[in-house]
């Protein structure tokens, strides 16, 4: 609150109280003192500046212009602009950015803290003292509905290595109409605030956790050994997942997300380094309308792991195995013969894989369009041929690393796949000759190569 006084028509002065919210955001590192016109107050830790916005600028909304002024004494040509404009032109700032403009002037204030702006909060930096941050910014959110914020929907503070469950708590009490929430690297969340969210958070559906190596399992119940039948009515809204490196997640947790998380579409599970073909296997129970998935570098997945990825059947469209060595014919076949759906395959590393995969990858998964076999030794010619001659609609080709590839193979491929985008040959041995045959081939086909003699 704070006072100012007014001097009414019969000289008597007259003290007012105006209630004004204070809000304070943490900054990136930048001078104390005085910006764009405004005094701030501010406190350095470290590297950090705590830029403190007391109350509203006190400068007229609409300065008044007067045709006797001189011009360098009215306002500035922008002031000129309706709100609306403004409004356009803030819709396109970042949170930080948009919490400056409101110290410019009072108008700014009243446009920048339009709730039509605040639909997403992001955030970013190694110093930022996100947890503050979002407090304050919730607690003037909340300023026309005490204690709620109907119009937040989207959280991004991602690489925010300071934020930890107190600022998710923040935004599980503060943001019931939340829908999308990333922290990927965020690794001082833990279990007990992603619980809050989601039991907190009914319409969540975009979850990023990636990089939180502390978080295990994600579910309605603290007791994260009990799992919810299809029938117990409450459900976890979530469509997309990522859990890439969360390290320490396994069999046990996969089984309590899938089975919380029924609705679950994007599953992203990079270098969860501790799941099996157990795991898998609660998630196709669980899960059935699962289209993207990546396993890529869970080392213990293996063809049995495979065989039950492919119970998915022609709902699968996304599916990335990169470097999981336990992987052979065998499994690729399941997926050929029963997702034959799939647009994009991501087999990096996959050792075991022969052209007698890559054959039945080319005659069952006809829509093909992204194919990645690099670092495949036994991967030759062959199953280039069998590939060209069936996946007419591929557009993006790896073959990095692949020593049995030749000239002849790649050749084959560019005479039929003339929609190629993309072709990745670095470290093959293919001479000069067919990089230029596919670049007359393929004109719009951008080629990835090591040949220095090839422009």
């Amino acid at each position: 609150e704070t006072k100012t006084s007014v001097k009414g028509n019969n000289g008597v002065i007259i003290m007012r109280t105006v209630s004004t919210p204070s809000p304070a955001l943490i900054l990136p590192p930048c001078s104390p003192g005085v910006l764009n016109g405004s005094s701030t107050s501010s406190s350095t830790f470290g590297t950090e500046t705590i830029a403190m916005v007391h109350t509203p600028p006190t400068s007229l909304t609409h300065p008044q212009r007067s045709l006797r002024q001189p011009r360098d004494q009215q306002g500035a040509p922008i002031d000129i602009l309706p709100d609306h404009a403004f409004l356009q032109i803030f819709t396109h700032l970042p949170t930080n950015q948009l919490c400056r403009c409101a110290r410019v002037c009072r108008r700014w204030y009243n446009l920048a803290w339009d709730p039509r702006l605040w639909r997403s909060i992001r955030l970013t930096g190694d110093v930022l003292h996100v947890d503050r941050a979002l407090r304050v910014l919730t607690r003037r959110l909340c300023q026309d509905t005490p204690n709620v914020c109907l119009t937040l929907e989207t959280v991004v503070v991602s690489s925010c290595r300071r934020l930890t469950d107190r600022g998710l708590y923040t935004v599980a009490q503060c943001c019931p109409e939340l829908r999308r929430l990333e922290v990927a690297g965020c690794y001082n969340v833990s279990n007990e605030a992603v619980f809050e969210v989601v039991s907190r958070c009914p319409n969540l559906e975009h979850l990023d956790v990636s990089g939180c190596s502390k978080v295990t399992c994600i579910s309605l119940t603290r007791d994260v050994s009990f799992k919810l039948s299809p029938l117990h009515g409450q459900q976890i809204s979530i469509r997309y997942l990522d859990m890439t490196d969360c390290f320490a997640l396994e069999d046990e947790g996969l089984h309590t997300i899938a089975a919380h998380c029924t609705q679950l579409t994007h599953l992203y599970l990079r270098r969860c380094v501790r799941l099996t073909d157990e795991g898998l296997r609660f998630l196709v129970i669980y899960c059935p309308s699962v289209r993207e998935l990546s396993v890529s570098d869970c080392r213990f997945i293996s063809d049995f792991g495979l065989r039950e990825i492919a119970k998915l059947e022609g709902r699968l469209r996304y599916l990335s195995i990169a470097h999981c060595g336990r992987i052979t014919d065998v499994g690729v076949r399941y997926i050929a013969k029963y997702c034959n759906r799939l647009r994009y395959l991501n087999a990096r590393g996959c050792e075991g894989l022969t052209d007698h995969g890559v054959e039945h990858l080319a005659k069952n998964c006809l829509k093909l369009k992204s194919l990645d076999i690099g670092k495949c030794p036994l991967v030759s010619d062959a199953g280039l041929e069998q590939l060209a001659l069936n996946s007419f609609n591929l557009k993006r080709l790896s073959l990095k690393s692949c020593e049995s590839i030749t000239g002849r193979g790649l050749q084959v491929v560019a005479a039929n796949c003339f929609d190629l985008q993309l072709l990745n040959v670095q470290d093959c041995d293919v001479p000069l000759e067919a990089l230029r045959f596919v670049k007359r081939h393929c004109k719009c086909c951008v080629i990835e190569h090591t040949n220095p003699a090839f422009f």
